[in-house]
């Protein structure tokens, strides 16, 4: 009788002390599990071998990246994952340690035999191809950070494109109560930058990490200003530069192939960084900080984007995810925007806001993933099912990551005061806001205000620094 999935779950529960929270179906047709759990499909021995030899999200996800293990017909994909992050969150499986291929103790031969009837244990299977390589090299030098770069976003614009959707904006939306669809949401985003930012005509602004250049884009167009976008991924560069071309505007936006430690020109009246700083890593991120800092004419204002983790459990290190690391963003680190704040405040900025967006970027992403699954066979053709499949995986666990609270979003803006202490912003946050903005308009519709700190920051750049 095919019983593979009823004995593996039973073993499984005997091990952990606590019951499994998904249903498996195994390839000999057995069915093991709680009735109306979400389901899960082992399309053959491989995918438990994967599961054996790493025991943890990396297994999981190497079996799902390489098609062994499915997510069954009828079951969501969102119910799979939150199932299986709360399960890893339990005392009892948290304080099982399994290292790669070990099932210890006298429960663990329970184990061991079930999967040896099942005839699942062997070498470990060659981990899927999407797998990035291991960092070279000391980590976030220049050269490594380059590799990982491409690695995540050399993977072809059209599939940006298809993913993103026409506004090529790779951060969360900003989604207002008036907000139809993702292209308005991420509009209203950059417009929100750009005010907090107090962008006006004739102003320089720096963006880095530019992405596709939709930023620079909108600031230049919308708020008539001089614009320097940086990125380290040829292909984001090349295209960024075809849009600012066939948008018309050369002679205000450059974009650059350009590490941030490398930027030569300063100073900019404004900095915007979204989505950047988590890659810059801890040991890196005091020279990022001072290096904007740099840029930066006194009375200026940098906006930095970033996701931020909720502080480890008390007396744990902490512990990227190994899916995330391995497949997604190589090297990436996340910070509590605590820390962040403190590494800003070191660097000689005064904080003045911070803004968190949680909940903005799940539902920027589940908008994501409904777009990948509604293009599915035009996604696989153009980057092969693996990568798609870790594309869904991520964005639809990150998706639950932030709705859930385990990660956060944050905008923060900070100034680079002036001499005499003077941060030129507005008294209160609601002025700072309603700067007018002139979405539906162009530059040249929009006033030139008077007053303290309401132009360019300031005319007086002595003191100015260049980046080390």
């Amino acid at each position: 009788m095919a019983e593979i999935a009823r004995r593996l779950v039973e073993a499984l529960d005997g091990l952990l002390g606590v019951p499994v929270p998904l249903r498996v179906r195994a390839w000999d047709g057995s069915v093991g599990g709680p009735p109306g759990a979400p389901t899960v499909v082992l399309r053959n021995r491989r995918a438990l071998r994967r599961l054996l030899w790493r025991p943890s999200e990396l297994g999981l996800a190497r079996a799902y990246v390489s098609g062994d293990l499915e997510v069954a017909p009828g079951t969501d994909l969102y119910d799979v994952l939150r199932a299986v992050a709360h399960f890893a969150e339990r005392p009892e499986v948290r304080r099982l340690r399994l290292g790669p291929g070990e099932v210890l103790g006298a429960r663990g031969r329970r184990v061991a035999g079930a999967l040896l009837r099942a005839g699942v244990l062997g070498p470990e299977p060659v981990p899927p191809p999407e797998e990035a390589p291991v960092g070279r090299g000391r980590l976030h030098s220049r050269g490594r950070d380059r590799a990982a770069i491409h690695h995540h976003y050399d993977v072809g614009n059209d599939f940006y494109r298809l993913v993103l959707g026409p506004s090529l904006v790779y951060s969360c939306a900003y989604w207002e109560p008036a907000a139809k669809s993702l292209e308005a949401a991420q509009e209203a985003k950059l417009d929100l930058i750009c005010r907090k930012l107090g962008l006006r005509p004739g102003m320089r602004l720096l963006d880095v990490g530019s992405g596709w250049g939709s930023l620079v884009l909108h600031a230049a167009r919308h708020y008539g200003v001089t614009a320097v976008g940086v990125s380290i991924s040829e292909e984001q560069v090349a295209l960024a530069r075809r849009r600012v071309e066939e948008a018309g505007l050369a002679d205000r936006v450059e974009i650059r192939l350009q590490d941030y430690r490398e930027i030569p020109d300063g100073p900019f009246d404004a900095i915007s960084s979204v989505g950047m700083a988590e890659h810059v890593g801890e040991a890196q991120y005091r020279v990022y900080a001072e290096g904007l800092y740099r840029l930066l004419v006194p009375g200026g204002r940098l906006l930095n984007h970033q996701i931020a983790r909720r502080p480890d459990h008390p007396g744990e290190p902490y512990r990227p995810s190994p899916f995330i690391n391995r497949y997604v963003f190589p090297d990436g680190e996340l910070s509590p925007v605590g820390s962040t704040v403190s590494r800003l405040e070191e660097a000689g900025f005064e904080v003045r806001d911070v803004e968190s967006l949680r909940e903005h970027y799940g539902l920027t992403l589940r908008e994501w993933v409904a777009n990948l699954e509604a293009r599915w066979t035009e996604a696989v053709g153009l980057v092969g099912r693996g990568r798609a499949r870790v594309w869904r995986l991520y964005m639809a666990a990150s998706a639950l990551a932030f709705e859930e609270n385990r990660i956060g979003v944050n905008q923060i803006l900070a100034v680079r005061t002036a001499a005499d202490g003077a941060a030129h912003l507005p008294a209160t946050r609601a002025e700072w806001l309603a700067v007018p903005g002139a979405v539906a308009g162009t530059a040249s519709d929009l006033p030139v205000p008077e007053g303290p700190g309401a132009g360019p920051a300031v005319t007086d750049l002595g003191d100015r620094g260049s980046v080390r």
